[in-house]
Parts: structure tokens; C-alpha cells; sequence
């Protein structure tokens, strides 16, 4: 029992060096004294067979990994919407006000007078950290900010990081992981292997399945945000506080201002110092502080309508044209890509470009050979703004590809594209059209991946998309890294694909044009695949947001033969559209006009599954409970949102009545 008394004794003290030096950047103790009390931890745990998980011992790596999992994260992780001018700052502003005073038009509670937090925009890895009962339960990236790559292993690795914090409701928490400057520059001293930038630099530390290089890269990490929380905060301010109280690494930049012009005299003085600082930020994220306007303002399908990062200005540079590449894509557009003279931007090696299409080509008047002006802008692939002298001597006529350069099919010409027409047999076509077939919110066919469906085009000579539906085990089972799991479930994806929604269909047949947006309205003006399949253009332009020209690629895209022989096989091999009344009844008005909170864990539901169940059935899922809440559904280790909905007797549903609710809406 003693020994036990003094490893907690060591974690406590041990976590509360490592706070005051990773963080605080104030050490207690000199490294021989840390290095003392950490190898006496590392004794008595070994002694005793005792290693508690958060031990800072458990966060050192060396542990292997085989693979990275999956990790579905409790809410969606949004992106930034981006201002690259003052002209855009200030119109989201005027924005951010009108949506405001439309709100306090039309509701009782008034929202206050913006002001805004100000904080960096780290260029690094996002991490989003899941805590319960107080411990670090999993960490992952943001991937598509609906599904990540779990990273625990290589998160335990980063000693500003704490494994257990004093809270103990469910917590999702979001920041950046960093290398250090200086770190960088000691790595690559005592290294052969040269890093060249601190960006990529942590983001293959934090995907190395050998942890034991995550470690040595000595990465940091600063948080900013709590997507999933049963806790109340009136301001985001409030919520950078609890986080710094619970010892998370807070940069010490953020920032309380009220006006445009204190926002552009902070933007001024962070462009000139950010070349000092000791990490990479590529911007700042400007948030509206008010947690009730946030709420009020909502987010689109991308973004949150409150907060906006601000972006420094794109670096050019110069380099020569060697090649251009042409790529063929889902649709058949064919596409120029620029080969370049390598050139290092900010560490990074750059060796290609974009460039849209041969008008494009044109109006830059490149040519093979001309030195060039490139812009890296936004972490993306470099683009070709035009060549620096129009009459440099010893280059030559970039040609018009006249056939493709994967089936030799004779191109046609659009109005500003190449188009390859051969859509039954051009392999990068085939390919693509697979893979956004396959897609989670296409047909959502789990594990037939862009390199699975290669590898069955080659080896069983699939053709069509509808040849995925007669594979057999037999025909899986003999092919190289598939077992009789991975067979067995890729079976039973595909069988699951034969019943979707009609919006998800006609999303995934790729008409030219038609997002899933569109698609979701052409379900729900028409009901049936065939009266779609059959729309004329004046039919489709009722549509809101469907304007001539996609109307015009939609009745195209339906008198193509090719096209119709080919959906026409793939509705015989047993895919059943839930449309006309199945759609009626999962759209509903049941909820119209009700408001609900949702807190806590519920078993088998997430709660983005439950915020889309209510919404279809008309009800509106808010964050805060309040006056105007009518239901809070309450899962397992709710918090303060129960507490609050019982002093306002404001109705809540759980354990039965909660399950039952949620089968109701389901039609279960």
C-alpha cells in the first residue's frame, strides 16, 4: 500500500513538472531532478506490477502499431470558413450582424453586441481528444471530420497532453498538434533523416505506426475548442479558461476585441511577429464570442457562420515549366498538370502545379521551358499564375492532347474542356466513378476503396460498376490481402448498398453538376426514380437552386444510351430505391415546432444519428437548454443540462421512454 501511495504521490508531482515546463514554460526543477523522480517511478511500478494509465510513463512510446482503426468522433468537426481579404472580414461581419439583428427581430431573448476572440491559426495537425470519467479514453485526427484515424498511441507520446484531467463528463476536445521550430532544428542536427518542415513534420510523427518516432519528433500541441460537452459556457472566452484550468496547453495569444478596426490593427501586428514565433501559424481564427449568438448563427454544411480564420498572404515563387501531364477524371475531363523544376516553399519541395485546362493554358501563355510564377496559397497544390517574360527564347507550344492518354480514344471538345467520351472502358474514369459510387455518402459501400477497386479491375477484370454485385467469395477469397473476413465483409457491403435512399442514387450515378444537395431535391420533388429519369429541363428548372445548365447536363446525362443500358443493369441486380412513400414517411412533421437539447451517452445511437432523426421528422436540435426547450433527451452520465432542465421543468425523456422515443422516430 505504501508503494502504491508514493506512485500516485509521483504521477501527481511528475504531471505537475511536466505542466509547468511544457506549458507554462517554467520549469520547478532542473532535468537531473526530473529525470531522478521519473526513474523512480519507473522502479516502482516494474516492483510492483502496478502501471496506472496516467502514469507519464504511459505516455513514452514504443509500441509498433499494425494498422490505424477508425474512430467515429461524438460531434462533426467543422472547417473554417477562410478571409483572404479585409473586404472579406469585413462582409462576414455585416453578416454575423444582420443574422444577429434577424434574430433579435423575431425572438424574445436579445443576443448582445458582437465582439470577437482572436486566436492563432496553428499550421499543424488537428487532434480531437475524447475524455470520460476524467481520463484520455482516445484520441484521432480530424479526417473528414466525421471519421478519423484513431492515434492514441502516438498522442500518449506528447507530455503537454494530459491523461487525466479533473472533469469527468464526456468531453471532446479539439487542438493542434505542433513540432517546434527549435525542434525541428534539433531533430534534424541529430538525425541523418532530414525533416524539411514542421507542418509535415508532426503530421508524420502523429501517423507513424511506430511510436517510438512520434516520441523523438518532440511534438506540442495548443487546444481551442470543446465540440461535445454537457457543460454550459456563456463565452468562448469561458471556455479557453476551463480548458486552461484543466491544464490543457492554451497558446497565450487570444485576443478580446469589439471592432473591425481593432480586428485589422491585430492582424497587422500578428503578420509582422508570427516570423518570430517558435511554432507555424498561417493565419487567425476570429470567433464571435457570445456562446448564445454561436448558437443563433448555426453553421452551413461546412462551416460555423460564427468564426472565420483569417489567411496571411500566399507566397510566390519562380521555377520553370518542364512538362505537362494530362489526368482523366470521373467525367471524362481530361486535365493539364504541370511538371516543375523543384522549388522549396517554406521547406516544402514543390514539384507540380495546376492548371485548369487548356484556355487556361492560353491565357497564361505557358509554354514548355518558361520560368514561371507559382502561388502555394492555403496548403494546397501550387498554382501557375503566368510566365514571367512572354518572349523567353528556347521553349516550345504546350499540344492540345487530340487523344486520351489511357485508352487512345479520340477527345472531343466542350465549351471550355477536353472531354474523353469513352466511359464504358477508359480505366481512370472507371476507377473514379467506383470509387464516388462506393462512397460513404453515395451508395456507402465500406472497404471498396479506390486501391480495392484497382485491385479488382486488374485481377477480375471488372468493367462496369455493376459488376460489383456478382462477386462471389470464391472470387475475393484468391486474391492477394484478402481473407475470409475482409471477403466475407465486403460481401456484405455491397449486399447492404442494394437498399438506399433515391437521394443517395442519383447522387452516386455521378450526373454531371448534381451534388448531394441536388440530388436530395430531386428526390423530394419527384418521389420516383423514373419521373427523374424522365424530368424535361422546364421541370427541372423549378427547382430552386437548379438553374438551366444543370438542368440541361441532367436530361443529357438521361439520353445518353450507354448510360441508361448501364443503370438499367445495375437496378436488375436487386437494388431497391426507398422512394415515393417510404420518403413521405421518414419526412414528417411529427416534431414541427419543437425544440430539443440532447446530453449524456446513449447506447447504439450518436448524436449527430439523433440531431438527423429529429430534424426529418421536423423538430430542432439546440445546444443549451432553456425556456423555449421543449424535450431533453438524456442519455447516460448527463451533466448540468439535466440539472438545469429540472429547475425549469422543462420535460425530459430517459432510460425507456428516451429508447422508445428514438424507435418511434426511426419507425422501428
Amino acid at each position: 500500500m505504501e508503494k502504491r501511495n508514493e506512485i500516485n504521490e509521483l504521477i501527481e508531482k511528475i504531471e505537475e513538472l511536466n505542466y509547468h515546463y511544457y506549458t507554462l514554460d517554467a520549469p520547478l526543477v532542473s532535468d537531473a531532478e526530473y529525470d531522478k523522480l521519473y526513474d523512480r517511478l519507473k522502479e516502482l511500478e516494474n516492483e510492483t506490477g502496478i502501471h496506472p494509465d496516467n502514469s507519464p510513463t504511459q505516455k513514452v512510446g514504443g509500441e509498433v502499431l499494425e494498422k490505424f482503426e477508425k474512430h467515429f468522433h461524438i460531434s462533426r468537426l467543422y472547417s473554417q470558413d477562410k478571409a483572404q481579404s479585409y473586404d472579406d472580414l469585413k462582409d462576414w461581419i455585416d453578416r454575423a450582424n444582420r443574422l444577429r439583428d434577424s434574430y433579435n427581430e423575431n425572438q424574445y431573448d436579445q443576443l448582445p453586441e458582437l465582439e470577437f476572440v482572436l486566436e492563432y491559426k496553428f499550421d499543424g495537425l488537428t487532434i480531437n481528444l475524447t475524455y470520460e470519467d476524467g481520463k484520455l479514453k482516445n484520441a484521432s485526427t480530424r479526417g473528414n471530420g466525421i471519421v478519423g484515424e484513431e492515434i492514441s498511441a502516438q498522442v500518449r507520446t506528447i507530455k503537454s497532453i494530459p491523461l487525466e484531467i479533473e472533469e469527468k463528463s464526456l468531453l471532446e476536445i479539439q487542438g493542434e498538434a505542433l513540432m517546434p521550430l527549435s525542434e525541428l532544428e534539433r531533430y534534424n542536427k541529430e538525425n541523418e533523416f532530414q525533416l524539411k518542415n514542421a507542418r509535415n513534420a508532426a503530421a508524420g510523427a502523429l501517423r507513424n505506426l511506430d511510436t517510438n518516432e512520434t516520441r523523438k519528433r518532440n511534438l506540442t500541441a495548443y487546444f481551442y475548442n470543446i465540440s461535445t460537452s454537457n457543460l454550459d459556457f456563456s463565452t468562448e472566452k469561458e471556455m479557453l479558461d476551463f480548458l486552461k484550468k484543466e491544464n490543457f496547453n492554451i497558446h497565450p495569444y487570444h485576443k478580446l476585441v469589439k471592432t473591425y478596426d481593432e480586428i485589422i490593427a491585430e492582424l497587422e501586428k500578428i503578420e509582422l511577429e508570427r516570423k518570430t514565433l517558435d511554432i507555424l501559424t498561417d493565419g487567425v481564427v476570429i470567433k464571435i464570442n457570445d456562446k448564445k449568438t454561436q448558437q443563433a448563427l448555426g453553421f452551413t454544411n461546412k462551416f460555423p457562420r460564427w468564426s472565420i480564420a483569417f489567411k496571411f498572404e500566399a507566397e510566390e515563387y519562380t521555377t520553370t515549366l518542364l512538362d505537362v501531364v494530362w489526368n482523366v477524371g470521373r467525367t471524362g475531363k481530361v486535365t493539364p498538370s504541370a511538371i516543375l523544376e523543384p522549388v522549396d516553399f517554406s521547406g516544402v519541395t514543390v514539384s507540380r502545379a495546376t492548371l485548369n485546362n487548356y484556355d487556361d493554358i492560353e491565357r497564361k501563355k505557358v509554354k514548355i521551358g518558361s520560368k514561371v510564377f507559382i502561388r502555394r496559397s492555403n496548403d494546397v497544390i501550387p498554382e501557375i499564375l503566368g510566365v514571367v517574360d512572354e518572349n523567353q527564347s528556347g521553349t516550345r507550344q504546350i499540344e492540345k492532347p487530340s487523344h486520351c492518354p489511357y485508352c487512345d480514344t479520340e477527345l472531343i471538345e466542350g465549351n471550355v474542356h477536353i472531354v474523353c467520351p469513352n466511359s464504358i472502358s477508359c480505366t481512370p474514369q472507371l476507377l473514379a466513378r467506383m470509387e464516388h459510387y462506393a462512397s460513404r455518402n453515395a451508395m456507402d459501400i465500406e472497404g471498396l476503396s479506390e486501391k480495392t477497386i484497382a485491385q479488382l479491375m486488374e485481377e477480375l477484370n471488372i468493367d462496369d460498376i455493376y459488376e460489383i454485385y456478382d462477386l462471389k467469395y470464391e472470387d475475393l477469397i484468391k486474391l492477394d490481402r484478402f481473407g475470409p473476413k475482409k471477403s466475407q465483409n465486403l460481401l456484405d457491403a455491397i449486399q447492404a448498398s442494394k437498399t438506399r435512399d433515391l437521394n443517395r442514387f442519383i447522387y452516386a450515378i455521378g450526373i454531371p453538376n448534381v451534388g448531394e444537395r441536388t440530388a436530395r431535391d430531386l428526390a423530394n420533388k419527384f418521389e420516383k426514380f423514373e419521373k427523374i429519369r424522365n424530368a424535361t429541363a422546364d421541370e427541372l428548372v423549378e427547382i430552386d437552386d437548379i438553374g438551366q445548365i444543370t438542368a440541361d447536363n441532367i436530361v443529357d446525362f438521361f439520353e445518353d444510351e450507354k448510360i441508361n443500358n448501364g443503370i438499367d443493369i445495375l437496378l436488375s441486380k436487386g437494388i431497391k430505391l426507398n422512394e415515393g412513400e417510404n420518403i413521405r414517411e421518414e419526412i414528417s412533421n411529427e416534431l414541427e415546432n419543437k425544440t430539443f437539447v440532447i446530453t449524456g451517452t446513449m447506447e447504439n445511437y450518436k448524436r449527430e444519428d439523433i440531431k438527423e432523426l429529429i430534424e426529418k421528422n421536423g423538430g430542432k436540435v439546440t445546444g443549451s437548454v432553456s425556456k423555449s426547450t421543449d424535450v431533453v433527451l438524456c442519455g447516460q452520465k448527463a451533466g448540468s443540462k439535466l440539472t438545469k432542465a429540472k429547475e425549469l421543468g422543462v420535460e425530459v425523456y430517459e432510460d425507456e421512454k428516451l429508447y422508445n422515443f428514438l424507435k418511434q422516430l426511426e419507425g422501428k
